[in-house]
């Protein structure tokens, strides 16, 4: 046991990987998961962490740094930051806090503000230049799952939905029941995970699309990106933020 110990403490760190191209990732403290010949997870700096290798062998490379809390918060920014460098010298992006979001821009119709739980959050690279903009869409029933919108810059507008609503069912039936039936789906799923104890609950998956194109899957702090055009650092801003 204490061989296993000092073997796992000696393990050294995994090398940072390019952030551009990433497909999977999770965000997390993990370097080296339990094994059975690890007892004990490696830890290192809370970053967006992407898996390798399989079995006795995977690892989660470091790929963005969260802002460590030694670094001052640069001024002007109020919101969760990543950084290219684990000692957060190199600012990679950051979130603004967020406001609330206009009825024009969250249903299309015009209008000073939207609905409560309407939020709008933008995502802003090292320079303080926009390079995209997250959307909480509050639902417009109380029964109903809020819903999400990322705006990238030069590509069509994903949806983030649950899973279950992202089915044929929507496409078959009118627009006004498609609607009904993706709001009653992500109620059935909003109900399935809040079922149970506290420890037991599930995030919900949800199905990001763009003009029908799977862009992206994600669930908790967890994220596939199936979309070569996709900025990674959207995806990265969107699991930080956390589907509340």
């Amino acid at each position: 046991m204490a061989f296993d110990k000092d073997k796992a403490g000696q393990e050294p760190p995994v090398a940072a990987v390019d952030w551009v191209e990433v497909r999977e990732f999770t965000v997390g403290s993990v370097e080296r998961p339990i094994t059975p010949k690890r007892k004990r997870a490696v830890r290192r700096a809370r970053a967006v962490r992407v898996p390798k290798g399989g079995g006795g062998s995977r690892v989660y490379a470091p790929c963005a740094y969260c802002a460590p809390a030694s670094v001052p918060v640069p001024p002007g920014i109020s919101g969760p930051r990543l950084y290219e460098d684990e000692n957060g010298q190199r600012l990679l992006c950051y979130i603004d806090a967020g406001g609330a979001e206009s009825v024009e821009s969250a249903e299309g119709t015009g209008g000073a503000e939207g609905a409560e739980g309407d939020r709008r959050h933008h995502v802003r690279d090292g320079n303080g230049e926009i390079i995209g903009t997250i959307r909480r869409i509050a639902p417009s029933k109380r029964m109903f799952k809020h819903t999400w919108r990322i705006d990238q810059p030069g590509h069509p507008e994903i949806v983030g939905r649950n899973q279950w609503a992202s089915g044929d069912a929507r496409d078959i039936a009118g627009r006004g029941a498609g609607k009904f039936i993706s709001g009653l789906m992500d109620s059935l799923a909003s109900l399935d995970a809040d079922s149970g104890d506290q420890a037991e609950r599930k995030a919900r998956t949800l199905e990001w699309r763009a003009d029908g194109e799977l862009v992206m899957t994600s669930q908790g702090k967890t994220c596939t990106i199936t979309a070569d055009w996709l900025d990674r650092r959207l995806a990265f801003a969107f699991v930080l933020l956390g589907d509340r």
